[in-house]
């Protein structure tokens, strides 16, 4: 059940008006609906990952009231361990078990006969990475064990962000839970606008340009290396537009049902440096990462200075890349953001934030922009390739003569929809979101919104509703 499929389309608003008309007065009722209406919505793709998602959430509940009542240190670190151990246990089965199998046989050329045909469950990343940090957070004393079943079912399986994220915390989640929630015209309005804009990212600009890139890529051995590299500019906005629409669309909808949860994206196609752009993209992972692996792998080696900086930040990005999938390519394209790092932390830049022009960017501002863009897309072949071979062959024609040629595949109406998401970032760059306009006045705010459902209407592509990001 896809936000932009019509079974979504008719299942949120009979949601919706049972838990504001019907629930409106009674909290637990509320609850109790909105998980029956999560497991209905996860359930949707596939009901065996229901199994594994109610019994998760009853292990980390149980597990996290043990940790609070552990009465000696000892004792609270084996629940701890407990509790890690299960959560990444199974992360690591369900998504790299094959993957390391595979990689050992291949390493010492033995028979492998171990893979296993295991299904990913839809969004297991993500709401693991939920469970880690509650885990952690009650460890760390900066959180209290949910003693309520329903709240923490609940916060596991939100279905707003269960799939793709934002990865929420308990302490962002649990709170908001336990409640009285108000609707309120205004916050219905922003949310609106919100889904509005997410809406018109997946379905124009990112299933508009997918056909594109997967030709591109899926066929690069006979392509030139501007076109190659023309196919990951592309897919950049691709990805941009999906990950950030849906993003959008996610915390919109979470909106609509009085809950805030944590944005995800701040504008990063105008980024100024690397650091600057893993701050804005994907900011609940980043974030999530900075707080469980970063900031203790800095501490760890803290007596290196510099080079213990540098050491933390690669293998922070390693992490990042794994997160990401099961694949070598995901590992190097973790490797090489890592490595993007170095000059900044031998300049030290890599904290350092600068507010752009309001007007048009500035020589140097464009500039860094530009230099960004191009870092990240480099990187971006790693991303889309299937396998190392793929990648590096992908890379040899870019370097090539070819690399000078007219790229195929320019398309007016592509460049025109990418000019129109550049535009409406750098006009609200200093907003919550991309569609918060509501300082303008009322004709020309009805005007644009006027304008994108146009542009939904007449250019969106509705077949393909699947987004980038649930396949981690």
């Amino acid at each position: 059940m896809q936000f932009t499929s019509l079974v979504f389309i008719l299942f949120f608003p009979v949601v919706f008006a049972i838990y504001w008309w019907v629930l409106r007065k009674n909290l637990k009722a509320q609850n109790i609906f909105l998980l029956l209406a999560s497991y209905v919505f996860y359930a949707s793709w596939d009901w065996r990952f229901l199994i594994l998602l109610v019994a998760s959430s009853a292990i980390c509940y149980y597990l996290g009231l043990k940790i609070s009542e552990a009465e000696d240190l000892k004792r609270k670190k084996l629940w701890v361990n407990l509790g890690l151990l299960f959560s990444v246990g199974t992360l690591f089965y369900f998504k790299y078990f094959n993957f390391f199998i595979e990689s050992f046989a291949d390493l010492f050329g033995i028979k492998n006969d171990l893979t296993l045909k295991i299904i990913l469950p839809l969004g297991i990343s993500f709401y693991t990475f939920r469970m880690i940090s509650y885990i952690l957070d009650i460890k760390n004393n900066k959180l209290k064990a949910e003693t309520d079943a329903l709240i923490f079912f609940n916060y596991i399986s939100f279905f707003p962000s269960m799939t793709s994220g934002p990865i929420d915390k308990g302490g962002l989640l649990l709170p908001q839970l336990k409640k009285e929630r108000v609707f309120t015209i205004e916050n219905g309005s922003d949310a609106a606008r919100q889904i509005l804009l997410g809406a018109f990212k997946k379905l124009v600009v990112s299933n508009s340009i997918s056909p594109i890139t997967e030709n591109i890529f899926q066929n690069y051995e006979h392509l030139s290396g501007s076109t190659i590299a023309f196919g990951a500019v592309l897919f950049l906005f691709q990805m941009y537009a999906d990950f950030s629409g849906y993003s959008d669309m996610a915390i919109g909808i979470a909106k609509l049902l009085g809950f805030k949860t944590t944005k995800n994206f701040a504008f990063p196609l105008f980024a100024q440096n690397i650091a600057d752009y893993w701050r804005k993209w994907h900011i609940s992972l980043t974030s999530w990462l900075t707080e469980y692996v970063f900031t203790p792998l800095v501490i760890q080696f803290r007596d290196y200075d510099k080079k213990g900086l540098m050491l933390a930040v690669f293998l922070n990005f390693v992490i990042v890349g794994f997160w990401h999938g099961a694949n070598w390519t995901f590992i190097v394209y973790g490797a090489l953001q890592g490595l993007y790092y170095v000059p900044l932390v031998v300049n030290n830049q890599i904290n350092k934030k600068k507010k752009l022009s309001n007007t048009i960017p500035t020589f140097k501002e464009f500039g860094n922009i530009v230099y960004t863009m191009i870092l990240v897309c480099f990187a971006l072949i790693l991303f889309v390739a299937p396998s190392l071979r793929d990648a590096f062959g992908m890379y040899g024609r870019i370097f090539s003569l070819s690399l000078f040629s007219i790229p195929q595949f320019i398309k007016i109406k592509i460049l025109g929809l990418i000019g129109v998401i550049i535009l409406i970032d750098w006009i609200n760059k200093e907003q919550e979101h991309g569609l918060e306009i509501s300082r303008f006045k009322p004709m020309v705010r009805r005007s644009f919104y006027v304008f994108l459902i146009f542009l939904i209407m007449y250019y969106g592509v509705f077949g393909n509703g699947s987004f980038i990001y649930e396949q981690f």
